[in-house]
């Protein structure tokens, strides 16, 4: 007899089901702080050590400190924090840093307790109930790869306006600023990024020292040369009722929820500190030290970039804030910067921005490739067998380096197609990474609550749960407002595709899998020898077992 529709339907996806059931990868009871070492650790989490563990807790800091980019990433979103007016821009930064920093502590709670590389989806199987971890974990491995692309091709996209920017004050405005050139320096700066990103280990940490001193050398310089234009220049400073208390509104959505709008710029800035979770297989001491690196970069950042806005607020032309928005230079700071310093002075900032700027996407792409080759090497990517390949001289994954920089200038093309397109894809970096770094901490607290098992890093059972609960708030909140467009009546040109792109990536990650992925993806492989293997299994039982176990003493 046959089978009748929907019978016939549900036979193939049940049988999917099983197949899938039947090939994930075991879940380990993992204890960080009973590991004797980084690399005991790393093989109770199921992997052998393939790179060198030269990241101190200093470099740690410094790649998530070196990607945030403090002044090149305000300067890059100067005109859409101002929509909301100086005193928008300010308190909006304020308050999103808050609940930035909670975000971290809880990714932080997560690192500490598990540190490797694949960090998100590693958690997210780790914490998923047993039906749905691997098609979860595979869509936020790749949304959080896809998200980090976003973000190293819209750092390399602002830089290549930066460099632009100062190109056409040299000229004094003699020079034509098109799509074309835009993409061409874009290019430019990702294939130096890939080249630097090949270095040693050892090389790409001091890389992140010298980001870092450059980035704070900037900061200072800002801070102490525009007061200094300022009062030579203009004559005078903005009054604190405009600084602190004027709230305005330069677009036609509603005060409060332009107030709100704003806050992508903190979100934006204060962003991609899951870096340090990516290089947790390279740093010493990861379950204290990756910690320490994305909690100790959120906070610095959120205060000092606090002290930077407060200072453009001084300084800004209050009466010609729209003009400024509407800059030739196409850069809002630049024109801020020229106001209060003239040309030279702007030429000099933004050069010196640019530079910094670069050093991000070099950082960026450095967490990136870590994050690529940790999924390839567990078969979450095309072309995994290849992409996982670890350079055994340099010990550096050079093929994910070029994977993820090739995927970047492919992206890049969509910033041809216009601002809508481009904003979309820099929006991606905003919802593909909350989704990426939200969900794992929402499983943590559901269904894989009884699997947690902290590491150094944590704030006590109650705290921690209600830090959480904040986080996963917080992150659907994000996720929803970076949807919105910057204005209420749309057109094709200012439409925000990000809902588009952002939904799509992640619909078609899960049609990938279900349609092809599943015969190779079975979450978190282990790459450990038979006798390694055969070590862990005796010293790191099999979760299953243990919560057969507590289920037999709770009857």
């Amino acid at each position: 007899m046959p089978l009748n529709p929907i019978e016939s339907i549900r036979s193939p996806i049940g049988t999917r089901i099983s197949a899938i059931k039947s090939t994930q990868s075991v879940i380990r009871n993992i204890n960080a702080k009973n590991a004797l070492g980084d690399e005991k650790l790393l093989a109770e989490i199921g992997y052998k050590q393939e790179l060198k563990r030269t990241f101190s807790t200093w470099q740690e800091f410094g790649i998530a400190y070196s990607i945030m980019g403090l002044l090149p990433s305000i300067s890059s979103l100067t005109g859409t924090g101002y929509t909301a007016g100086p005193a928008g821009f300010l308190w909006s930064w304020f308050v999103s840093s808050i609940f930035i920093l909670s975000v971290g502590i809880s990714m932080s709670e997560l690192a500490s307790a598990i540190p490797t590389s694949g960090g998100l989806y590693y958690w997210t199987f780790y914490y998923a109930p047993e039906n749905y971890r691997v098609p979860i974990s595979f869509v936020i491995g790749l949304s959080n790869s896809m998200a980090l692309c976003a973000g190293l091709v819209s750092i390399a996209y602002g830089n290549s306006e930066e460099i632009l920017a100062a190109v056409y004050l040299t000229k004094d405005g003699d020079f034509d600023i098109t799509r074309g050139k835009i993409y061409g320096v874009f290019a430019a700066c990702v294939l130096a990024q890939a080249i630097c990103t090949c270095l040693s280990s050892k090389h790409v940490a001091w890389l992140q020292t010298v980001s870092a001193i450059a980035n704070t050398g900037l900061i200072v310089i800002y801070l102490i040369a525009l007061p200094v234009g300022t009062s030579k220049n203009l004559h005078h400073f903005n009054s604190a009722k405009t600084i602190f208390v004027e709230v305005q509104n330069y677009s036609n959505w509603p005060i409060g929820f332009q107030f709100v709008l704003s806050m992508m710029t903190a979100v934006w800035t204060i962003g991609a500190f899951d870096s340090c979770v990516h290089m947790s297989e390279e740093a010493r001491n990861a379950s204290f030290g990756v910690p320490i690196g994305i909690t100790g970069s959120i906070s610095f950042c959120g205060v000092v970039g606090f002290f930077i806005i407060l200072c453009t607020n001084a300084c800004i032309k209050k009466d010609q804030i729209e003009s400024i928005l509407n800059t030739d230079t196409g850069f809002p700071m630049a024109q801020i910067i020229y106001d209060s310093l003239g040309r030279k002075w702007t030429i000099a900032l933004m050069s010196l921005m640019s530079v910094c700027q670069w050093l991000m996407g070099s950082s960026i792409l450095t967490a990136l490739s870590r994050q690529v080759w940790a999924f390839a090497r567990d078969n979450g990517l095309p072309f995994a067998s290849f992409v996982k390949v670890v350079d055994k001289r340099l010990k550096v994954p050079i093929r994910a380096v070029f994977f993820a920089s090739s995927v970047g200038l492919i992206l890049g093309c969509l910033c041809l197609a216009g601002s809508a397109a481009s904003n979309a894809l820099f929006s991606l970096c905003v919802s593909g990474n909350y989704l990426a770094w939200c969900t794992p901490i929402f499983l943590r607290l559901t269904s894989g609550k009884r699997r947690f098992n902290p590491g150094a890093f944590y704030l006590g059972h109650l705290w921690s749960q209600v830090n959480s609960w904040i986080t996963c708030l917080w992150g659907l909140f994000i996720i929803c407002i970076c949807m919105f467009p910057s204005s209420i009546g749309v057109t094709k040109d200012t439409m925000n595709y990000t809902c588009a792109i952002s939904c799509g990536v992640w619909l078609l990650s899960a049609v990938y899998y279900y349609v092809y992925k599943y015969k190779y993806f079975h979450g978190p492989c282990s790459n450990l020898s038979p006798e390694d293997a055969l070590d862990v299994d005796d010293a790191v039982p099999v979760y299953q077992e243990k919560n057969e176990d507590l289920e037999q003493k709770e009857d």
